[in-house]
């Protein structure tokens, strides 16, 4: 099972404590961090990543880091890759891959999907891997989103294949399994991996 953590420095208490947080998911070998710091100006948005990369780096760990931001900008700060969002266009992996052509690196190139249809569309288009959700039902600060289940996301593995498909939206230490049982390769989250009951899911592996 691989893990992949997604920032979000509002549930630390400051930067510090994300970086430590980083750290130890380098550490632990989790296989992707996503940083996802979309409120940030580019120019912070750049250092707190190349400070990410350096943390990553650091731990000597093959730990890929991807930006949820423009592919240009995660190429400068030293990033894998980059993770883009639902609904783009066709093309939009393509375009992602260009700063890096030069480099002899392939970059790591994750997409989030809703539906079975844009599952297929990022395996077409040549996506590393696709985050399916929400999985599970999944309260946020405004709203409330009704999880799809296990059968959408075993169908959305089956349609992905080879391409791995990560369960994320509600996903914790008690259901991952579950999902890994339902064809998932790996399983992703942002406040999962904020707290320590990540750990648990090292003892799935």
């Amino acid at each position: 099972m691989q893990l992949y953590a997604i920032t979000s420095r509002s549930l630390f208490p400051d930067s510090d404590a994300l970086l430590a947080c980083v750290a130890a998911w380098a550490k632990e070998d989790v296989d992707f961090v996503q940083v996802r710091e979309k409120d940030l100006p580019v120019q912070d948005l750049m250092d707190l990543t190349r400070e990410i990369v350096r943390q990553v780096r650091k731990s000597g760990s093959k730990t890929s880091v991807l930006l949820n931001g423009p592919a240009e900008v995660a190429r400068t700060c030293g990033c894998d890759g980059v993770h883009l969002p639902s609904g783009l266009p066709a093309d939009a992996i393509a375009l992602a891959r260009r700063p890096w052509q030069w480099s002899g690196a392939a970059p790591r190139i994750s997409v989030s999907c809703h539906t079975s249809v844009e599952i297929e569309q990022a395996r077409v288009s040549g996506a590393t891997l696709a985050l399916f959700a929400p999985v599970f039902e999944k309260s946020g600060q405004e709203e409330t989103l009704p999880g799809q289940g296990l059968r959408a996301l075993a169908e959305a593995c089956q349609v992905a294949a080879p391409m791995p498909v990560f369960a994320l939206g509600g996903v914790t230490a008690g259901n991952a399994a579950a999902c890994i049982r339902a064809g998932a390769a790996g399983i992703a989250g942002i406040r999962l991996f904020a707290s320590g009951p990540w750990r648990n899911l090292l003892q799935l592996y």
